[in-house]
């Protein structure tokens, strides 16, 4: 890495017709380069052949492509595959890929480690270092992309969708997220639907206004209780955005579009959050807001203080919510044996925080030298 040049990849495409206007070329240069960097995959300045050999020039004097480096690959049994990606400070992120028989699912990062420490998370123990750039966010992209096609060719396993769902909370990183998304959905780069590109919050309230008026791609909130006093403990973020004001926004999210709805996830604990009260609850909460539910088995990590309700908890539950006229589904944990699965991602966070030893003199984990 240069420190005197530009990422490149850090650009959506309207960034990137600025940086072309400002060496004198027409938009279409910019759309051009788009394409060979996502669509083809090429980061060879030279290889770009529909490029005049000037400009070819100015780009290698001025600019770079640079990305995260695989460190670590691993295969679940059902397919389901983890990256580890290390970054140029030392920092590394995880990214998942679950494939499915209609749709290949990427779970990307926006952050290393997570500032919003939500007790059923072992990304949120591990405390928080920095916001992911651009670069380092469709990166992960770029290179699951590559990889799939690179390592198993006799199958056609391919990124359809893309989640915000990883490590980090997106909407507290927006103006690096934001210009990612884009190029997912840009023709030119990865051409995904808005509704295949899924950005997942805890609920900062006022970030989820502002992406409402700025980006079409797909809502889910991270929820996982029914009421204020329980969400405060599992998702501290309530106690500064609580549900009436998290409410009164998802109301009218998708007012122009009145078939889509919000994805409310809700982690399923046993005795925590699970009960015949918790499900009336939920359904008087959701009163009005075009919500379809997604019900997600609790995933194990190290000293986690709670465990997954059961098949016939969360069944029943399911039930009584479905009774009521709300969509829900159950989520299939996928990709835990490479602990892949939702919740379970920790890659490796220089912790600014300190939470991660605060977390251990907790729960009297000794700290290992390295």
């Amino acid at each position: 890495m240069d420190a005197n040049k530009i990422n490149l990849l850090n650009y959506d495409r309207n960034m990137m017709r600025d940086y072309f206007a400002r060496l004198g070329e027409k938009p279409y240069r910019a759309d051009q380069f788009i394409k060979w960097i996502h669509g083809d995959g090429i980061t060879d300045f030279d290889a770009m052949t529909n490029l005049s050999k000037s400009l070819r020039r100015q780009l290698q004097e001025q600019a770079e492509i640079i990305l995260p480096e695989v460190a670590l690959e691993k295969l679940s049994t059902d397919g389901t595959v983890k990256w580890l990606f290390r970054l140029a400070d030392g920092n590394s992120i995880e990214t998942v890929y679950i494939p499915e028989s209609d749709r290949g699912t990427l779970c990307v990062s926006s952050q290393v480690g997570c500032a919003l420490d939500c007790s059923f998370c072992s990304t949120g123990k591990q405390g928080f270092s920095r916001d992911l750039t651009t670069a380092e966010i469709i990166g992960q992209v770029w290179l699951a992309v590559r990889r799939l096609s690179e390592t198993d060719k006799r199958h056609d396993r391919k990124v359809t969708n893309v989640v915000m769902m990883g490590m980090g909370e997106p909407l507290l990183n927006y103006e690096n997220v934001l210009p990612a998304m884009n190029l997912m959905l840009d023709d030119f780069a990865y051409s995904l639907a808005k509704r295949r590109v899924t950005l997942s919050t805890s609920g900062v309230v006022p970030m989820m206004e502002k992406l409402r008026d700025t980006s079409e791609v797909a809502l889910a909130v991270s929820l996982h209780a029914p009421n204020d006093e329980l969400r405060n403990e599992l998702v501290p973020i309530n106690k500064k955005y609580p549900l009436s004001s998290l409410m009164a926004v998802c109301k009218n999210y998708f007012k122009e579009e009145t078939k889509r709805k919000i994805t409310f996830e809700y982690v399923m604990l046993a005795g925590i959050n699970d009960q015949p009260k918790h499900a009336k609850q939920l359904i008087t909460l959701l009163q009005g807001v075009p919500a379809k539910v997604n019900l997600i088995p609790f995933n194990p990590f190290p000293h986690a203080p709670y465990q997954c309700s059961s098949d016939e908890v969360i069944q029943a539950f399911a039930h009584r919510v479905r009774q009521s006229g709300i969509i829900t589904t159950i989520r299939k944990t996928r990709g835990d044996d490479v602990d892949g699965a939702c919740g379970q991602l920790v890659g490796q966070v220089q912790d600014r925080t300190r939470r991660a030893a605060r977390w251990r003199e907790k729960i009297s984990i000794p700290v290992v030298a390295a």
